[in-house]
């Protein structure tokens, strides 16, 4: 007979400090978002989670990826990532392709004017990247925040 895992409980309740620092990190991540969708939508036209997926796309293997892969690449649901790919494809950002090795399988793929698109739109992004995170922190706090975000995605 196979014993379960013991179910971990959470804390019933949280400090109040403990609540502070969520509800900060809360903030400054949709301040941070907000701020570079509005810089790539005001000069590019571009929003941020299309800019994320040519970014994704571009550092791939031929520059294409599995539809599924790309979903877990960009944090969208296969849904939502099929409606962003079919505004992207219609905009000849990117094109679809069949895996020969699968039938149901598709690829997203790249195409030259994804790729201008996104080198256009890199040098915004990274600005805002730079002035709304990068500036504000001394290298000790980059080292502690990235030490903090391992231990989140662990």
């Amino acid at each position: 007979m196979q014993t379960s895992p013991p179910v971990q409980r959470a804390p019933e309740r949280l400090s109040s400090g403990e609540i502070a620092v969520w509800r900060k990190f809360l903030r400054a991540h949709a301040t941070v978002v907000r701020q570079l969708e509005a810089d790539l939508l005001g000069a590019h036209s571009l929003p941020l989670a299309s800019y994320d997926v040519l970014v994704q796309l571009v550092e791939a293997p031929e520059h294409k990826l599995r539809m599924t892969e790309l979903a877990d690449a960009v944090l969208l649901s296969r849904s939502g990532l099929t409606r962003l790919v079919d505004r992207l494809e219609r905009e000849g950002l990117v094109t679809r392709e069949a895996c020969v090795s699968d039938a149901r399988g598709l690829f997203a793929v790249l195409t030259q004017a994804g790729y201008d698109r996104l080198r256009s739109a890199t040098g915004t992004h990274l600005r805002g990247v730079s002035e709304l995170v990068v500036s504000k922190l001394d290298p000790e706090d980059l080292a502690a925040l990235d030490r903090a975000m391992d231990k989140l995605l662990s």
